[in-house]
């Protein structure tokens, strides 16, 4: 994972719109919420995006963007999104670049076969485009809240 205090890592990635959406878009303008999850549908992460999605007018309220990210492809997030009346936007990094580069990738023995599997953390980044907060997730029905009194706290 990364550090407070790091500069957060540029990326490019289709949301499930297929319009692309670069880190750098928001420099100085925008914080940035950059949510981490495994898989859309499966039941935490879909608790979480439900939560991040109905909280996005208070996240812009305080200046900050919501952004998804997961393995999943483009088409599978527009299903997604759809199926959940979703608003915030998910972003599809299929080869799990930025995943590595955000450090949220691990290793996992699923029956005797090695799976890469995608830990579900948050990063909070100002509009400098440095990491303020890290935050794993431990409790999906109070993270959202958890980060969006953080992001409140940065000015």
């Amino acid at each position: 994972m990364l550090k407070v205090g790091q500069k957060a890592p540029g990326f490019e990635l289709p949301d499930s719109g297929m319009e692309m959406v670069s880190l750098s878009k928001f420099k100085g303008k925008k914080k940035v919420v950059l949510f981490f999850y495994p898989r859309d549908s499966m039941p935490q992460c879909t608790r979480e995006a439900i939560n991040f999605s109905d909280r996005e007018d208070d996240f812009m309220l305080h200046g900050a963007v919501v952004l998804g990210v997961s393995q999943d492809d483009i088409l599978c997030h527009a299903d997604f999104c759809e199926a959940n009346g979703l608003n915030s936007r998910l972003l599809s990094d299929v080869e799990g670049d930025v995943c590595r580069r955000y450090g949220v990738l691990h290793e996992k023995d699923m029956g005797g076969q090695m799976r890469t599997c995608v830990d579900r953390v948050t990063y909070v980044i100002d509009r400098e485009g440095v990491v303020r907060y890290v935050i794993p997730v431990q409790n999906s029905r109070d993270h959202v809240v958890e980060v969006l009194k953080l992001v409140k706290e940065i000015e």
